[in-house]
């Protein structure tokens, strides 16, 4: 079996530093899985993304992502890109798990901000030559590509049913459901004094287990 036919069940890929995860990163997971009838959802934090600068060591990092996951069966660390270490491209994974997975169906999933921003990703006509991307739409939330993106990838807009036809190439949707939760906010948040009122909010937006890893490590202080 070659490019042209691909394995059933497709597989998802999220990559991102992390910085830390949180619901949000969750929920997208969820909701790929389910609408896209994904076999997996590997979380793939970033050794250094080089579009950002500083942050947190990808060990603490990449824990805080195990500690999300945990009990969740088709949630998956996936340490392609630390192990690999220095600055992260995401054609370099995607390269390396076409390599060993070659008729296997690989979905990228992105946000719409992320999708609207695709052009400016290192190789990213490769990307999408090697995986589906699978962009979430979230309610009240539109990122407008620039026409020459919008044009380069019109032919490649598919239903669901295409992640199963063919190991990439495709470009698909599914919807999000909303959460107000974002990795700067949370950080911003961390570095604020204890108290009542920030310790709920904190709560509402990342797992119990990561708030006491961040705790137990003094991470996000100044």
């Amino acid at each position: 079996m070659g490019l042209a036919e691909a394995a059933a069940a497709p597989l998802g890929l999220l990559g991102g530093s992390f910085d830390p995860i949180h619901y949000g990163h969750l929920q997208l997971a969820r909701d790929a899985l389910e609408q896209l009838r994904l076999s997996e959802v590997r979380f793939v934090p970033a050794a250094q993304p080089w579009q950002k600068g500083p942050m947190t060591d990808m060990g603490h990092r990449a824990q805080m992502v195990h500690v999300a996951i945990a009990g969740e069966s088709r949630f998956v660390l996936d340490m392609h890109e630390i192990a690999r270490g220095g600055i992260t491209y995401t054609i370099d994974t995607l390269r390396d798990l076409r390599a060993t997975l070659p008729d296997q169906s690989l979905v990228l999933i992105m946000g719409s901000d992320q999708f609207a921003r695709l052009d400016t990703w290192h190789s990213w006509e490769a990307i999408v030559e090697i995986a589906h991307i699978a962009v979430a739409q979230r309610a009240g939330v539109s990122r407008q590509q620039s026409p020459e993106l919008r044009a380069a990838l019109a032919a490649r807009r598919a239903s669901a049913s295409a992640l199963t036809a063919r190991p990439g190439g495709s470009i698909v949707e599914f919807v999000m459901t909303p959460v107000d939760v974002s990795a700067t906010e949370v950080r911003r948040l961390l570095h604020e004094r204890p108290s009542t009122e920030r310790a709920q909010r904190l709560s509402a937006m990342v797992p119990a287990a990561v708030l006491d890893y961040i705790d137990s490590h003094h991470l996000y202080r100044d």
